[in-house]
């Protein structure tokens, strides 16, 4: 029986409701279905403050995630009105993920070093005041400025966010239900960000920024009312040369793959942007196997399962994202949709992310993590797969609806799973490492698999430069010219959702044959 099959039936097997209890069988995660502290069955209760701390955490995740997707929907605007190209456009994402992606893993461990309570705040504060900046500024460096700064300040905000989580809330069915809470907010955000950067857009491209702000002061309000207070780690926070090497290593390493697609990917600059970051996060490996209290302890990767969830992070996220960036152009530059019917297109998946985060903790209980990842990469899979049947006149309800709900269940399935795997078993002193490490599989990772993208729809000729601009809609000839070049991205996104399949089932799989040989 190949790994996917045995995946398959997995799958079928939570959709219909009947699990088979293989623990003896496979190397689970020690915590999310055995283990809990919280006596299997009992109904978990949180006090007010509680449901008020984690709804402070859950907004702030959410902004992240509508920041990133509201930008986008604002991107013509911007450019319209500020004159800019499609090479300062990309920057404006690409500001945000190069300061999100280079921070995360010293984010996470600086809170468990420094206290996670003054880490979030402060960030948060940033955070608000960057968002103010950019939705009033009109010179493009410092607009770009403004959302790379913004990017640090999720850096922060984000892995500490989730470790406060960890720690607040007791290991087991509580810890499972509030990060599953937690992520189902953090993806609902990005996908319900596409409709609000459409309204917030019709009004002014600059209210995509100041959007952000009195929800921002709102968090700060409630984060020092709510959030507990907790005292820096007696040992360790003294690595300063660690702590150097791993910003720069990945500054240089997030920005040269941002930076690829424009420059090329065999272009000097290229090439010598990640020998540089790699010898640089070389460093940072010598000098955390030498120090005392090291900033990382590599030994964390060692764990399979931990090791499988950042994987699957990486294609789920990295997948998803490129088929976003793939479709948004097809659909308004080549079909000629208007922003917000782009966007109300690809509603139904966020609003089933949204409305699944009562379910998701009760599931992972009563599954476990893997099966949900595993059936979260199954149907996103054949959602690309649905979607690589379209042409250049497609009926909503037949070619693009199923691929979009098949994509919301894999995202609500999958996302809140991976995160409560990635954390599993590890000891509250490294909660925000661990936490950094898997949102830096998502946002690296996913930066990574759209350069490659990128990359690769250009190679395909420049063809969608010629097809028309945002709202215009391009010819016949045009549009099928384009959707040829298009073809080949949304391969790749169908083709990494695959590989974190079969990673991801490939132990399960195996430890069942070995258990079914033995018999």
């Amino acid at each position: 029986m190949s790994s996917f099959s045995w995946s398959f039936n997995d799958a079928s097997c939570i959709v219909v409701g009947m699990a088979q209890d293989l623990s003896s069988l496979t190397a689970l995660p020690p915590t999310p279905t055995a283990g809990s502290s919280t006596r299997p069955g009992a109904v978990v209760r949180w006090s007010r403050a509680q449901w008020l701390l984690l709804t402070t955490l859950c907004v702030v995740l959410a902004l992240d995630g509508l920041d990133v997707s509201m930008v986008g929907v604002a991107l013509p605007s911007i450019g319209h009105e500020l004159g800019l190209g499609t090479g300062a456009l990309q920057w404006i994402v690409s500001g945000y993920v190069l300061g999100y992606g280079s921070l995360l893993m010293l984010g996470g461990r600086l809170a468990d070093l420094l206290g996670r309570r003054r880490i979030f705040l402060i960030a948060l504060t940033v955070f608000a005041a960057a968002s103010l900046l950019g939705g009033l500024v009109s010179d493009p460096a410092l607009l770009i400025a403004t959302r790379f700064v913004k990017g640090l300040a999720a850096a922060f905000t984000a892995p500490t966010g989730f470790s406060i989580i960890t720690t607040t809330f007791a290991e087991g069915r509580e810890r499972n239900r509030a990060i599953s809470i937690y992520t189902t907010f953090g993806a609902s955000g990005f996908s319900l960000g596409l409709v609000v950067g459409g309204l917030m857009t019709a009004l002014s491209w600059r209210w995509t920024f100041l959007f952000s702000v009195p929800i921002a002061v709102a968090a700060i309000v409630l984060g020092l009312r709510y959030i507990p207070r907790d005292k820096p780690a007696a040992d360790g926070g003294h690595d300063v040369w660690g702590a150097v090497t791993l910003a720069l290593g990945m500054l240089g390493l997030v920005f040269t793959v941002v930076s690829a697609p424009d420059a090329g990917w065999s272009s000097p600059q290229t090439i010598g942007g990640f020998a540089l970051s790699a010898a640089v996060l070389a460093a940072f490996a010598v000098i955390e196997s030498r120090v005392r209290h090291p900033l990382i302890r590599f030994g964390i990767l060692r764990e399979g399962w931990v090791a499988r969830a950042n994987i699957a992070a990486v294609a789920l996220f990295g997948s998803y994202l490129s088929f976003q960036f793939i479709v948004t152009l097809y659909l308004q530059s080549v079909l000629g949709w208007a922003p917000l019917a782009m966007a109300l297109a690809l509603l139904p998946a966020g609003l089933m992310v949204a409305s699944s985060a009562p379910f998701a903790g009760r599931l992972i209980d009563r599954f476990g993590a893997t099966r949900l990842i595993i059936t979260g990469l199954i149907s996103l899979s054949a959602g690309y797969l649905w979607f690589l049947q379209i042409d250049t006149s497609p009926n909503y309800v037949v070619d693009i609806l199923p691929s979009v709900l098949l994509l919301g269940v894999g995202f609500a399935l999958g996302f809140p799973a991976i995160n409560v795997q990635a954390t599993a078993g590890i000891h509250d002193s490294e909660q925000g490492l661990a936490a950094g490490l898997i949102q830096t599989s998502t946002q690296v990772g996913a930066a990574l698999v759209l350069a490659v993208t990128t990359a690769i729809v250009a190679a395909g000729g420049h063809a969608a430069d010629g097809g028309g601009s945002v709202g215009g809609g391009a010819g016949v000839a045009d549009a099928a010219a384009m959707l040829t070049v298009f073809l080949p991205g949304l391969a790749l996104s169908t083709a990494v959702a695959v590989v974190g399949l079969l990673v991801a089932a490939a132990p399960r799989a195996w430890r069942l044959r070995l258990a079914t040989a033995r018999r």
